[in-house]
């Protein structure tokens, strides 16, 4: 073979080889990339999946105070007025929940006897009196006023009406005045469901409170429902209680703008004024360690004293027999009066 023709043989040789050397280069290149940034996926997932999650809680934390805000202007305007707003549910889901709170809130409206209300069936109950005032029992529920006599021997109101979500009984003497006065009030809420990396965050908003639950970690209160106790300048002292039902009409669900109609249905006030042996407990079925929290914020100060030695001269809300407030809350007013208020607000939401 001629020398030129061998050179020119090697040189493309050369060349070939040359060009799969760069193919392979580039490739191996790529790979290398390819994995480095798969590692730094790997690395990095965990920190935007919590940064994610951080971003879907706190907007599902501004609906609740939006809502707050709308539900309590809804509360406190005239009956069949409100508001309409708008949401941003795109990683939320609001809820309407059932039958959430059961509270039972008595008082005597009288000094001259103590009345009690008990042994409820369903179409029975019991009145005793101590001073034997009682004759009469008015039941008020969303059927209207209903008037039913009270057997003198026993104490027996015989009444075969449907008592359901809420009713006021109230006792009247012989002449006709009202002497006691007991309430049954079931109290329904909203619930915002988020989907979180470790399960589903909710916020219920039942009764002005807020409640809080991660699915890797226990309840938690940021609000309580709205009981005050203040010592008045005149004298005396007053507990205020008020509770907010939210009823809602059809489904809710998520939408990027969901919008809802906040309305009020209402205002009732069974008590305003100076009451005898109050008493109230209340039964919170979102989880069964929300009701002890409750009764343990509101006996705190009794349980102070307590420890202390000087629940002669305290002044506040204390339990009506067991300690922990199981079986109700009373007031402790070393002989001052009692002023109560009561208001029940009605509120309806729909889209």
């Amino acid at each position: 073979m001629p020398p030129a023709r061998q050179r020119r043989n090697v040189s493309q040789r050369r060349d070939e080889v040359a060009g799969v050397s760069e193919v392979l280069g580039v490739i191996m290149m790529l790979a290398m990339v390819v994995s480095i940034m798969g590692g730094v996926w790997v690395f990095l997932n965990p920190y935007i999946s919590d940064f994610e999650d951080n971003t879907n809680w706190n907007a599902a934390n501004g609906i609740a105070d939006r809502l707050e805000d709308r539900i309590d202007v809804a509360a406190d305007s005239p009956e069949g007025t409100g508001i309409r707003h708008k949401l941003g549910m795109r990683t939320s889901m609001l809820q309407g929940v059932s039958n959430l709170e059961l509270w039972s809130i008595s008082a005597d409206l009288t000094s001259a006897d103590i009345v009690n209300v008990h042994d409820y069936t369903g179409s029975t109950f019991t009145v005793s009196a101590v001073n034997s005032t009682a004759t009469k029992a008015v039941i008020y529920d969303e059927t209207g006023l209903n008037e039913f006599t009270i057997d003198t021997n026993s104490g027996l109101v015989t009444h075969n009406m449907q008592l359901t979500d809420w009713y006021v009984i109230t006792i009247l003497n012989d002449n006709e005045e009202p002497i006691h006065k007991t309430i049954k009030y079931t109290i329904s809420g909203l619930r915002i469901i988020t989907s979180l990396g470790n399960g589903e965050h909710e916020i219920y908003l039942v009764n002005n409170a807020r409640i809080e639950h991660f699915a890797d970690s226990a309840w938690e209160i940021s609000k309580f429902p709205r009981v005050e106790f203040d010592q008045l300048a005149t004298g005396g002292v007053r507990l205020s209680i008020i509770l907010t039902n939210i009823a809602v009409n059809g489904s809710l669900g998520s939408a990027n703008q969901l919008g809802i109609d906040i309305v009020s249905a209402g205002t009732i006030t069974p008590f305003s004024g100076l009451c005898y042996n109050v008493r109230y407990s209340l039964i919170n079925s979102v989880s069964a360690v929300i009701t002890p929290q409750y009764d343990e914020q509101w006996l705190s100060e009794y349980a102070l004293n307590r420890a202390s030695g000087t629940l002669d001269s305290y002044i506040g809300l204390a339990p009506f027999e067991r300690a922990s407030g199981a079986d109700g809350i009373t007031v402790s007013s070393v002989g001052q009066p009692v002023y109560f208020d009561l208001s029940i607000n009605e509120v309806v939401v729909e889209r």
